[in-house]
């Protein structure tokens, strides 16, 4: 498991209203779903990071 970096994130109160309610829906916190959309919109944009210790079959 990677180690996770803390950091400020400024963010319009209207917009972190909607991810909080967005993860009270998907029963996660709200730190774990800035995590899963950001992780997501990296995947699609093809700008996720290799990992080292994937399988390649």
């Amino acid at each position: 498991m990677s180690a996770k970096k803390p950091f400020a994130l400024r963010i319009d109160e209207k917009l972190i209203k909607a991810v909080e309610k967005w993860a009270a829906d998907e029963f996660r916190s709200t730190n774990g779903q800035l995590e899963w959309i950001i992780y997501e919109a990296l995947r699609k944009s093809g700008r996720l990071p290799k990992q080292k210790d994937q399988d390649p079959n």
